[in-house]
């Protein structure tokens, strides 16, 4: 009868420990996800679509990166900023209208210092307009599958406010998405295309062209202000919208996850938060788990 009685509390621990766990987190959600398995090890509010800010770059990446496997785009091409791109708000490297740099370039300053500019020059000179490409991130959402309640508005997932002033911009919605369906997302890029992390884990970009360097916005990688063993990537955001994002991935000891932190108050909370979480997954869980069940057991015994 005991063994039945501690059976039924390990079972219904594994699952109130994944709910609520021995940590708190102040974001509105969050998720910890395993990459080589799918499962999900932690979620708070994770199925709530919620502005995402730049972490819906990572739809703009995919696409690019499918582009260039399949040939239709080179590293190599050069790609020229629009006036739109030029002007758009929020983080960019400064491209004026009619500038080209190499595409490989324009995608590692998005991709790195998470540039608005570089990010709509590439919208654009893929898909034709941003407009259209924003078809195509929709269609690449529901074909990895993103559920139906995330919507791909732009390119760069700033608020329609901030792009309504561009005849040429896509302005027309909100970009919003769930933690899961972000974690899915950076789950596929970094299965399908691993040669990303070789670039989500660089600190510092030099544009040669514009005898400039540009700085990465992951404050978690080695050597940044919230450096956190293992980590080497992914994405930030931030809009007033969408308060302070983040998607990471770390790895240790062969072991890979995924964890998402959206709509935190500053900076340091989405950092402090996401290194809550790949704790968890890095054994913080599993040693909660064992004290709790010493207590258990101890109580059965009583």
């Amino acid at each position: 009868m005991m063994l039945l009685v501690l059976f039924a509390t390990i079972l219904a621990a594994s699952v109130v420990l994944t709910r609520f766990p021995f940590f708190k987190i102040d974001a509105s959600s969050a998720v910890l996800m395993d990459v080589k398995s799918g499962k999900v090890y932690y979620e708070h509010n994770a199925s709530a679509a919620l502005p995402p800010a730049s972490m819906s770059k990572m739809m703009t990446e995919l696409l690019v990166l499918q582009n260039v496997k399949e040939g239709r785009n080179s590293w190599e091409e050069p790609v020229t900023a629009s006036r739109y791109a030029a002007n758009v708000t929020g983080a960019k490297i400064g491209l004026r209208p009619g500038e080209s740099l190499p595409l490989r370039t324009m995608f590692e300053a998005m991709v790195i210092h998470s540039a608005n500019d570089a990010a709509i020059a590439l919208a654009e000179h893929i898909g034709g307009s941003e407009k259209a490409f924003v078809e195509q991130m929709n269609m690449m959402a529901h074909n990895i599958g993103l559920s139906s309640q995330s919507v791909f508005a732009n390119a760069t997932g700033l608020s329609s406010a901030d792009l309504k002033g561009f005849r040429s911009a896509a302005s027309d919605r909100e970009t919003v998405l769930t933690a899961t369906d972000l974690a899915i997302t950076a789950r596929y890029l970094i299965r399908t295309y691993p040669e990303i992390l070789k670039i989500t884990e660089k600190t510092e970009l030099y544009i040669p062209e514009k005898q400039q360097s540009f700085h990465t916005t992951n404050a978690m990688l080695p050597g940044e202000a919230f450096a956190y063993n293992g980590n080497d990537g992914f994405k930030t955001g931030y809009t007033e919208r969408a308060g302070y994002c983040f998607t990471g991935t770390s790895e240790r000891d062969g072991k890979r996850f995924i964890a998402v932190v959206m709509g935190s108050a500053n900076t340091q909370k989405r950092f402090e938060d996401a290194a809550k979480i790949f704790n968890y997954g890095f054994g913080g869980g599993s040693a909660d788990m064992g004290k709790w069940m010493n207590r258990a057991v101890k109580a059965i015994h009583l």
